[in-house]
C-alpha cells in the first residue's frame, strides 16, 4: 500500500503548530497568574500587631492600716432618770423647757409647799413647848437633889421620879426635831431638782396638776448623754482575739452612723459581756464616748469599729484590684515590658475599699486596677490617665466592630486558667 507523503507532512506539521499553540497558551497564562500573585502580595497589608490593652494602674502602698472588728450597736443614755414627786400637791411651776439641758441641782418642778410649811411651824412650836417643860423639870430635879441630901421634905422616890421626868422630856426634844426634820425634808420636796446633768425629756405633767407621791406618772425624765455608752454586738468568732488585745492595751471604738459613712465620735471599750448569746452567735460589748459635741444620741443605731491594733507599713491596695479565682485571690501585676503576669495575693483585712494585702505584693508593684476584663498573661497594656475605677471614656476606642472596640484580639475570660471576679 502506498502511503501519500504530501499528506503524511502535513499532518505532522498540523500536530506541530496545536503543540505550539498550546505551549504558548499555557506560558501566558503563567505569567498572567503569576503578575496578579506578586501584585496581591504587594497589596496585601502587613501582619497585624496585637495592639495594647488600655487599662488604668495603681501603685500598692505601704502604710498604717488599722485592724478593725465591726459590730452592730445601739446607744445608750449613761443616766437615765424618771422624775417623780414625794409629796403630794399641786403644780405651781415648770422649770425647764423640754429638751433642755439642765444641770444637777436644776429645778425642774415646784409644788405648793404651804401645807408642809405649815407642819414644819407645828413641828417646831412643839419642841419649843418640851424644850421649856424640861427646863422646868430640870430646875426642879436639881432642887430635889439639894432637898435629898438633908433630908428634910423630899424623899428618894420622889426624887428618882423627877429624873425620869426630865429623862421623858429630853426624849421628846428628839422626836420633835425628827418631825421637824421630816417638815423641812417634805417642804424641800415641794422644788423638785434634777438628780444629774442631763437632757430633759417631753413635758409629762402640767401645772395645776395634782400630783401624788403613789403616781406611777412620772413628771420628767432626764438622760445624762455626756459621757454616754453604746452597746454593740461581734461575732463569737472574733472573741478571743480582743480579749487578747484588751490586755495588752485599751481599745478603740469607733462609732459611725447607721449608713457606715460618717464617724460620729470615738470612746474606749468599757466591758465585754460575760456570756455569749448562743441564739445569735454573738458576745455583747459596751464602750463608753465622752460625746462633750452630743454627736450620740440615745436610742440612735451605729456602726462600731472596734480598733484591735495598727499593721504598721502595711501593703495596701484598693480591693477591686483583687480578683478572685479557682485557686485563690490574684492580681494582674503590670511587668517593666508594659505586660501583665497573674500575681497570687492574700489579703488579711478589708476597710473602706482598700485590703491589707499579706502574701504576693511588695510596696511600689504596680498591678491593674480596671481593665481586667480580657486579660491574658503576657498581655501588652497601656496605662492611662484616671482614678481606680473609672475608664476615659471621653475618646472612645473605634476598632473594627465600632465605637468603643479596640480591634484587639484577647484570650477569653478566664484565660491561663484563672477566672475573673
Amino acid at each position: 500500500m502506498r502511503v501519500d507523503r504530501a499528506w503524511v507532512r502535513r499532518a505532522i506539521n498540523l500536530v506541530l503548530l496545536l503543540l505550539v499553540t498550546a505551549g504558548i497558551g499555557l506560558g501566558v497564562r503563567f505569567l498572567t497568574t503569576r503578575g496578579n500573585g506578586e501584585a496581591a502580595l504587594a497589596a496585601a497589608p502587613p501582619n497585624r500587631q496585637p495592639q495594647a490593652v488600655p487599662i488604668l494602674a495603681v501603685e500598692a502602698q505601704a502604710k498604717d492600716f488599722p485592724i478593725i472588728v465591726r459590730g452592730l450597736g445601739t446607744v445608750e443614755a449613761f443616766n437615765t432618770v424618771t422624775v417623780k414627786s414625794r409629796v403630794d400637791g399641786n403644780i405651781e411651776k415648770i422649770g425647764y423647757q423640754e429638751g433642755q439641758y439642765v444641770r444637777k441641782g436644776d429645778l425642774l418642778v415646784q409644788i405648793d409647799p404651804r401645807p408642809y410649811q405649815a407642819q414644819l411651824k407645828q413641828a417646831e412650836a412643839n419642841k419649843a413647848k418640851d424644850q421649856a417643860n424640861l427646863e422646868n423639870a430640870q430646875r426642879d430635879l436639881a432642887r430635889y437633889a439639894a432637898l435629898l441630901k438633908s433630908d428634910l421634905a423630899v424623899t428618894q422616890q420622889q426624887y428618882q421620879t423627877q429624873q425620869a421626868t426630865v429623862a421623858q422630856l429630853q426624849a421628846s426634844l428628839q422626836a420633835d426635831q425628827a418631825q421637824i426634820d421630816a417638815a423641812r425634808l417634805n417642804v424641800a420636796y415641794c422644788s423638785i431638782t434634777s438628780p444629774i446633768d442631763g437632757i430633759t425629756g417631753l413635758r409629762l405633767v402640767d401645772i395645776g396638776n395634782l400630783v401624788q407621791a403613789s403616781a406611777a406618772t412620772p413628771l420628767v425624765v432626764v438622760t445624762q448623754i455626756k459621757p454616754i455608752y453604746v452597746t454593740f454586738t461581734i461575732p463569737e468568732r472574733d472573741l478571743d482575739r480582743v480579749r487578747q488585745a484588751m490586755t495588752q492595751h485599751p481599745l478603740t471604738v469607733l462609732a459611725f452612723n447607721g449608713d457606715d459613712t460618717h464617724q460620729l465620735s470615738e470612746g474606749k471599750l468599757n466591758v465585754v459581756n460575760n456570756t455569749v448569746d448562743h441564739s445569735t452567735g454573738t458576745v455583747t460589748l459596751k464602750a463608753e464616748f465622752a460625746n462633750q459635741d452630743a454627736a450620740l444620741w440615745p436610742g440612735e443605731f451605729v456602726n462600731a469599729h472596734l480598733q484591735l491594733k495598727v499593721a504598721k507599713n502595711g501593703v495596701t491596695l484598693p480591693v477591686s484590684a483583687v480578683l478572685m479565682g479557682p485557686t485563690g485571690s490574684f492580681v494582674y501585676l503590670i511587668q517593666p515590658d508594659s505586660t501583665v503576669k497573674v500575681q497570687p495575693v492574700t489579703i488579711t483585712e478589708v476597710e473602706n475599699g482598700t485590703a491589707l494585702m499579706g502574701q504576693g505584693l511588695a510596696a511600689g508593684d504596680k498591678v491593674v486596677a480596671t481593665g481586667q476584663t480580657g486579660l491574658a498573661p503576657g498581655a501588652k497594656v497601656a496605662v492611662k490617665p484616671g482614678a481606680v475605677g473609672e475608664m476615659d471614656a471621653r475618646e472612645p476606642e473605634i476598632g473594627p466592630e465600632g465605637v468603643g472596640s479596640t480591634g484587639i484580639t484577647t484570650g477569653p475570660s478566664g484565660a491561663g486558667g484563672i477566672t475573673p471576679r
